[in-house]
């Protein structure tokens, strides 16, 4: 069983209304989203331009010292595609003034104080100018937790949340997105040669076919899934991953005293 093509022009158009939508709900003047060169917040942006136009998106381009300088050109060169205005800032001293010697830490914690540090700017910037910050996480990473809590995956609003991996790429070319980044290893860039799939122990497109299936499909069989062609190593790192970050797919949780739930509006009549 194989991931579901997208109907492009229909998903495009969907996710421009609702971009278009949050901001006005909102009264804000805009979104802002990360650049880091990759694909993912590429694809937001390009949606992002459709939806409210290029004069409200602003692009923050967040490197650090060891960062990849192919990713920051690659990022640049997309927003001139895109005519989209960038700012630049840059995270080392922030980084290493709490840090000190990098090389002396586990690299996932110096990637995730990197991705916390980038949302926080973000977020900054975001009240700044009276913006939105633009999510780029897609649903791959929200179900593998491949992503920072309150780092990448904190955001105002999520234009591709509910786009697998491979979906991503497939509304990327819808939007025109150039090749090399459409063709480039998917990286978080936290540290030099780190790749996600390197990382994560799974490839993009098996992985994205095996969750279609347990959670869109409600097949979780092993000997069903086995049959797909996902053999148990695979199947059980996935599963692994998906249940021990069900936390990053929920607000914190709130200890029960017996009151109502807060209501997202009180109208009084």
């Amino acid at each position: 069983m194989e991931l579901l093509r997208l109907n492009e022009r229909e998903i495009a158009g969907r996710l421009e209304q609702f971009l278009a939508l949050k901001l006005r709900e909102s009264g804000l003047a805009g979104y802002i989203v990360g650049l880091s060169g990759g694909i993912d917040s590429s694809l937001s942006a390009a949606i992002g331009v459709r939806a409210v136009g290029v004069t409200k998106i602003l692009g923050l381009i967040l490197p650090y010292a060891r960062s990849s300088h192919q990713s920051e050109k690659d990022a640049l060169e997309f927003a001139a595609q895109y005519e989209i205005k960038t700012e630049k800032v840059e995270i080392t001293p922030m980084i290493d003034a709490y840090i000190g010697d990098i090389r002396k830490i586990d690299p996932v914690r110096a990637g995730n104080k990197m991705a916390r540090e980038r949302m926080s700017i973000l977020f900054d910037k975001a009240f700044e100018y009276h913006l939105l910050v633009l999510g780029t996480s897609n649903r791959t990473e929200i179900s593998l937790g491949y992503g920072t809590w309150y780092g990448d995956v904190a955001c105002s609003v999520n234009p591709i949340g509910m786009l697998y991996k491979s979906q991503v790429r497939q509304l990327a070319r819808h939007y025109e997105i150039s090749e090399a980044i459409l063709t480039k290893p998917p990286t978080a860039d936290l540290w030099p040669g780190q790749t996600d799939e390197g990382e994560l122990g799974l490839e993009y497109d098996r992985v994205d076919n095996l969750l279609f299936m347990m959670i869109d499909r409600g097949i979780t069989d092993r000997k069903k899934l086995n049959a797909a062609g996902f053999d148990d190593r695979f199947i059980d790192r996935a599963v692994t991953l998906l249940n021990r970050s069900y936390f990053k797919r929920h607000l914190p949780e709130i200890a029960n005293t017996g009151l109502k739930p807060i209501p997202d509006k009180i109208i009084i009549f």
